[in-house]
């Protein structure tokens, strides 16, 4: 089994922004008993910023929000991880090598087809990729949150078999534990929905931003991609080889879909923030949701928020439900000025969004 296996910040140093050693060397244990047992296991790894912060003189408490400066000290700080991770490994016998993405790796088509073969090259080779988004010269990780994402988009395009997401809850629960004495785990997820979101809560600790939200975002991700995921606790012993055998109570199992999304869908609907809305008719959302057709101007009813061309937008129903998410090929001024016309009475195709830049979204 082919398994993309993503450890979060807050399960990987202590309290005060220090890499915890013995939590490395778990999770490299863990590791390493995936690969006796005859599977492939590819690292995804948060951490670098925290782990940045004691070498520079500084705790969680003094974390900065401007990118420049949080890129800055992942810089300081990548080097140490790294170093922290390959030793751990290597008590296992287990070779790591350092694989830096950015979003655009994901995006162009000739940088995607080189990440996929250098990563399968690697794992020819009986290395363990050790991955990181690359924070030094690409700010998107630190706006979104954490390499959740990353990971969904690494386990789809290695088409593997599940991705592990670790954190330090035991999954998802029906009520937020800290409040709730008696919050249960939710063991089986088929399709993630707005109330299964709001029980996600908000961000997880000051070392580590992405939370729970980020995990159920990815899972999703990686759903649409074909990929099921589970979200567990890092701390659980044997969780990898639980996971992978499916032990019942390990943590949260989301479902793959049967229809899987290609990957510049999947960034598109699930990665890229969007800048702003187009309102659609019902004309518009039967072409899109059952006749697999682009975005004409002729459906459009309305457009809000300042988006530009080739941003990426929600398309809404008339209810303000919303039913796609594409990449405009208008900015707001334009859409506005060609809403409600034919394409036959305008100088150009008329297209808002293009089908292959489309991606319907689940109801």
């Amino acid at each position: 089994m082919r398994v993309v296996l993503k450890i979060g910040t807050s399960s990987l140093t202590s309290a005060n922004g220090l890499i915890n050693r013995s939590s490395v060397r778990k999770a490299a244990t863990e590791v390493g008993a995936a690969r006796a047992a005859g599977h492939e296991v590819i690292l995804v790894t948060s951490g670098a910023i925290a782990a940045g912060f004691p070498v520079l003189g500084w705790d969680s408490a003094d974390r900065p929000s401007d990118p420049q400066t949080l890129q800055a000290v992942s810089a300081v700080g990548q080097s140490h991880l790294l170093q922290e991770w390959t030793g751990a490994l290597a008590s296992e016998g287990v070779v790591g090598g350092q694989v830096l993405l950015a979003p655009l790796d994901f995006m162009v088509r000739a940088q995607y087809l080189h990440a996929r073969a250098t990563l399968e090259r690697l794992l020819e080779l009986d290395v363990v990729p050790i991955i990181n988004e690359n924070d030094v010269i690409a700010d998107d990780e630190i706006r979104y949150g954490d390499n959740d994402r990353i990971a969904a988009l690494v386990a789809q395009l290695l088409s593997a078999d599940m991705l592990i997401l670790l954190t330090d809850t035991p999954g998802l629960m029906d009520a937020d534990p800290r409040t709730s004495s008696d919050a249960s785990l939710i063991e089986q997820i088929v399709e993630i929905d707005h109330e299964l979101e709001a029980l996600a809560g908000g961000t997880g600790t000051a070392r580590g931003s992405g939370g729970m939200v980020s995990k159920l975002a990815a899972a999703k991700m990686a759903s649409w991609g074909g990929v099921g995921c589970l979200i567990a606790s890092a701390a659980r012993d044997r969780v990898v080889l639980d996971a992978i055998e499916g032990t019942p109570g390990t943590g949260t199992w989301v479902e793959a879909r049967p229809r899987r999304l290609p990957a510049r869908k999947l960034w598109i609907a699930f990665a890229l923030p969007a800048a702003g809305r187009i309102e659609i008719d019902d004309g518009a959302v039967e072409a899109l949701t059952s006749g697999g057709r682009s975005l004409l101007a002729a459906g459009v009813v309305g457009a809000n928020g300042e988006f530009a061309v080739n941003s990426a937008v929600e398309i809404a129903d008339s209810r303000g439900r919303v039913i796609a998410k594409g990449l405009t090929r208008m900015d707001r001024s334009g859409v506005l000025a060609a809403a409600g016309r034919r394409s036959a009475d305008m100088a150009s195709a008329g297209e808002v969004v293009h089908r292959d830049d489309l991606v319907v979204m689940p109801a």
